[in-house]
Formats: structure tokens, sequence, C-alpha cells
């Protein structure tokens, strides 16, 4: 009993450490995404996006290109417009960057991206894609809001535009207090993108980029798992036959049982 009871005091001792690194380092809100993984549009969208602009650098070896058939695309259009690492539609989404010039280029190896929206979510993507600004201390010249000293260059530059640190008469950064209370650079636009545009007043709309991120982490939160919407159908289904067809039986055979007790 003794022995059993040290045993327990020592697992909640080691405990208490990952506790309290978990407590201390929380769990960041971010603005949620709208995903809709009923929206075959926007998921073309998103995989289009992912195939011209990520797999450049990153690959998702978990994907196949033709399981993008799934999405009403043809295998065809999927040739033509999607698949530029590989001749073959039963292939897997590699990267079009050697690993050696990857680590070369950026210190590592960039993560594959197959299971990223599952271990990352959502609404993480959603604000990192949203939170790059140019930073000459950094290597690469970028740096990102949600993920400090990234080693990635932003790779939606000209669709956004390019975001600065605001500096003071001393060449400081301008701090200013986020949604959070934590302190971060306060940031303005040098450039507007593709997708972003600005107002005579100079402010800067950034609906039509938000919408443009959505659609690629919409494809992000579907490649995690594609078949998804395949087993929330089926489960629909089954759930319908119990409540439909066994309930009654069960219902029925319990007051053939129990007819003659009573």
């Amino acid at each position: 009993m003794k022995q059993t009871l040290r045993n327990w005091v020592a697992a909640l001792l080691l405990a208490a450490p990952m506790s309290v690194a978990f407590a201390a380092g929380g769990h960041a809100h971010y603005e949620k995404v709208d995903i809709d993984l009923g929206d075959q549009v926007s998921l073309q969208r998103g995989a289009q996006i992912f195939t011209n602009y990520c797999l450049s650098c990153h690959s998702a070896s978990g994907m196949r290109f033709n399981r993008l058939q799934d999405l009403g695309l043809t295998e065809d259009e999927i040739k033509k417009n999607l698949m530029f690492t590989t001749d073959k539609v039963g292939d897997v989404m590699q990267s079009a960057m050697a690993p050696a010039d990857a680590k070369k280029w950026f210190g590592a190896e960039p993560p594959d991206l197959t299971l990223i929206a599952r271990s990352r979510g959502a609404d993480y993507l959603y604000a990192y894609m949203r939170g790059f600004y140019k930073d000459p201390t950094r290597p690469t010249g970028w740096n990102n809001t949600v993920f400090d000293k990234v080693g990635m260059p932003h790779p939606l530059w000209e669709q956004q535009g390019v975001k600065a640190v605001e500096l003071d008469a001393k060449g400081q950064p301008v701090m200013v207090k986020d949604e959070h209370g934590n302190m971060v650079p306060k940031l303005i636009w040098e450039s507007t993108g593709l997708h972003s545009r600005r107002l005579p007043n100079g402010k800067v709309i950034e609906k039509e980029y938000d919408s443009y991120v959505r659609d690629l982490v919409n494809y992000l939160v579907y490649m995690g798992e594609p078949a998804q919407l395949e087993r929330k159908r089926t489960g629909y289904i089954i759930l319908i036959f119990l409540l439909a067809v066994m309930l009654p039986l069960a219902y029925f055979l319990k007051k053939e049982y129990w007819k003659d007790i009573h």
C-alpha cells in the first residue's frame, strides 16, 4: 500500500511541471475562421493555392493528386492545373525542393503539411498566413506575429501586400497592445497586394485576401482527413437506421418479452 502511494505521489510530482508549463504557455485565442468542407469551390481554390505556392517547398506525402477528384475535379484538370512536381496522377504530393537544398537555404527541411491543420488548428493557420510582416533583421527578411522569428518567407506577399514595423523618431519599433494584452510591434502597410486594396484615405481592406487564405486553410483541413465528410454521412445513416429500425424493434421485443410477466 505504501509503495503504491509513493508511486502515485511520484507520478503527480512528475506531472506538476508539465501542468505548470501548459498554464504558463497557455493557448492563444485566434480569430475564428469559417471552415466549410462542403464548399467544393472553396476547396478547389484552396487546392490550387496549395499546389502553386506551398508545394514548392512543403510536401504533403499523405495526399495523392488523384484524391482531388473527390473535390469535383477531373483527372485532366488535375494534370493541367495542379501537377507541377510529377507526371503521375496517382503520386503523392512531394515538394519540388530537394531536402538538401531546403536545409541549406532555410536551416531545416520545411515540414510535411498533410496533418498541419490537425496539429495546429485551422484558426492558427488562418492567423499565421495573415501575420507576416517585413523584418530586415531576419535572414529571409520576414517575420510573423503568430510565429516569432519564423524561418519561412511570406509565400503570398504578392497577394496580401507588405506590412512593416512602424519606427519611432529614434528608429525603435513602436509597440502596442494586441487583443490579448501582449505588447507587439505596430505594423503599417508598405504596399498593397493583388488580394487587398487601399481606399483613398489610405485604409487597407483585406477582405479579399482573408477569403483567399480561408480557401487555403479550408483545403488544409480537408487534406488532414479527406474522408471526414463521408465518415459523417455514414454516421448519420447509421444513427437514422438505429432510431428508425432498431429502436422500434427493441421496443416491441421488450413488450413481447414482458407481456406474460405483467
